[in-house]
Parts: structure tokens; C-alpha cells; sequence
């Protein structure tokens, strides 16, 4: 992805995976076995394995540069991290902020970490191993996180669960952020801060987990929805009803979904997609009932 312009206001792609081949069946468990080869075409090399029926996915970050403040949003799956029950994800040793230097930040340069949502593969670079310990990496950083959604996965922490919350993420990557005091719980409708009051907003968009947070930007002209996982990969578009195997509500998932979706047509938001490989941004377009997803970057 290009850097992208709003006004005064530039959003540029901190890719941490650049493309991971999953197996359709394993990322939609509902997918119907012919339909990867029914819409191989149009989604093409990029998004399908060729001679598979593996989806690419990316794993990325987005960095918004206000002339006040700096945002990065989803932070992605972290080095160093137990992740045993995906394999992918476990003990990662990746370039994440060298990329963001190489953009010109250094960690204490960001102000504002936004969490769409708090599964794994979303908040894994909130914190570093520093002597043995979990620490924020982005010290000056208020970390966003929906408080409905915390208070929800805190309840399943303290309840002492055999298998370790959103893989182990809560308590390595989420709590040492609430331990230092660095957390900000907010609802829908909240200000992130009064500096960029009617430039960004926050939106509800339950269902993938239990109450995520979708990132409205708003400024020259242009909107964004920065929405997390309301989608995973364009084969979605073609089957918008077809759930992902994390999805909390499966039901409200697709309305969130749709609405997300026909806002992008009705009202031209542009979305900055959680796992869409590059050019990663666009709109999309009605096919019937259906949709299709146009790159525009």
C-alpha cells in the first residue's frame, strides 16, 4: 500500500507478515470445497495459492500521522510470544520496528495505540520482552481498547481457564498495558482525544469478537474505516454470510459485515482491511446480492 493522503493527515501500512497461506477450510469452516475454484479467477494469484485451496492472508498495521498525534492501529502478533497452538504465530523474531523507523517513528514517537479488537494477531506488539518481563513498547503511547471488550476477556482470565486467554495474548500482550497504567476503555462514540475531535471516531462492530471497535478517519475530503476483522479475505464478498472460525457471534458478525460493506458503496468509505494482502485498501461494489472488492492502492 502506498501511503495514503487524508488532508493533512498521511496512513501508511507497517506489514509485520506480508502473506500467509492458510487453508480455506481451517479459516472459514463452513466454506463450500468448490469455492475457491469458483471464484479463483477473479480473486486471482494474490489472494489464492496457485494449484491450492489455501487464501493468502497479510498481517499489517496501520500508522496514522496527524500534525498532532500519531496512531497505530492493530499491532499484530509480536515477537517472542508463546503461541504453541499456531505455530505461525509462535516465537516470532520479525523486523516490526525497524519497519516503523524506517517510516520515520520510533516507538516512544507513537501517542495513541488503537485495538480494534484483542485476539492475538491484534495486539502483539503492545508489549516487549524487556529482562524477563512483558513491558509496553510504546512507552508515551495511551493504548484504545474497547472497555466492554476488556472487562469481557478479563472476566475469562480471572476465571482461571485451562487454556490461556486469546492464546496467551491477554495476559502477555493486555494486562502488562493495564498494569502501567497505559490502557484507555472507551465505547463507541468516545473521543480518542479532543485534538482530533471530527477527524476520528470510533464505531461499534461487535460479532468477530465480543464488542470490537471500528476506526473512522475523516479529513481532505476522503473517509476510512480502519475495521479490524469484520473481514478477513475477499473470497468473503462472494459469500458474505460465511463465517470466520474466531467469530464470537456469527450472526451479528454478518450484520456487521454487511453494513460495513454497503456503507463502503453507499457512502464511498474507503476500508483499510485487517488482513487484505497489498494494495490491502479499497471499495467495494454490488453484484447482485453479493459484492466485490475493488484495490485501489
Amino acid at each position: 500500500m502506498k501511503p495514503q493522503t487524508f488532508g493533512s493527515t498521511v496512513v501508511h501500512k507497517l506489514v509485520e507478515i506480508d502473506r500467509l497461506a492458510l487453508d480455506d477450510d481451517w479459516l472459514f469452516p463452513e466454506i463450500d470445497p468448490k469455492a475457491v475454484d469458483e471464484n479463483r479467477d477473479w480473486l486471482g494469484p494474490n489472494l489464492i495459492e496457485p494449484g491450492a485451496r489455501r487464501l493468502y492472508l497479510s498481517f499489517h498495521s496501520y500508522v496514522i500521522r496527524t500534525p498532532t498525534l500519531n496512531i497505530l492501529i492493530d499491532t499484530c502478533n509480536g515477537n517472542h510470544k508463546q503461541r504453541p497452538t499456531m505455530p505461525a504465530w509462535h516465537m516470532l523474531d520479525l523486523p516490526y520496528l525497524e519497519k516503523l523507523k524506517a517510516i520515520g517513528l520510533e516507538p516512544e514517537d507513537i501517542d495513541i495505540v488503537m485495538c480494534t479488537h484483542l485476539h492475538a494477531d491484534h495486539v502483539g506488539w503492545n508489549t516487549k520482552l524487556e529482562n524477563g518481563q512483558w513491558v509496553p513498547t510504546f512507552t508515551k503511547a495511551r493504548y484504545v481498547m474497547s472497555r466492554a471488550e476488556y472487562k469481557h476477556f478479563e472476566r475469562l482470565h480471572n476465571a482461571k481457564p485451562a487454556e490461556p486467554v486469546t492464546r496467551g495474548a491477554f495476559q502477555d500482550s493486555v494486562l502488562p498495558v493495564v498494569e502501567h497504567g497505559r490502557e484507555l476503555l472507551l465505547d463507541a462514540g468516545d473521543t480518542i482525544d479532543e485534538r482530533l475531535s471530527g477527524e476520528v471516531e470510533l464505531e461499534a462492530a461487535p460479532g468477530h469478537s465480543p464488542a470490537g471497535l471500528n476506526l473512522m478517519l475523516k479529513s481532505g475530503g476522503r473517509r476510512g474505516c480502519f475495521c479490524g476483522d469484520v473481514i478477513h479475505h475477499p473470497i468473503q464478498c462472494a459469500m458474505p454470510d460465511l463465517s470466520n472460525l474466531a467469530d464470537y457471534d456469527r450472526k451479528q458478525a454478518v450484520v456487521t459485515r454487511r453494513r460495513v460493506l454497503d456503507r463502503s458503496i453507499d457512502e464511498g468509505v474507503e476500508l483499510f482491511t485487517g488482513h487484505f494482502p497489498d494494495p490491502t485498501v479499497g471499495r467495494f461494489k454490488r453484484l447482485g446480492d453479493v459484492y466485490r472488492f475493488r484495490f485501489e492502492s
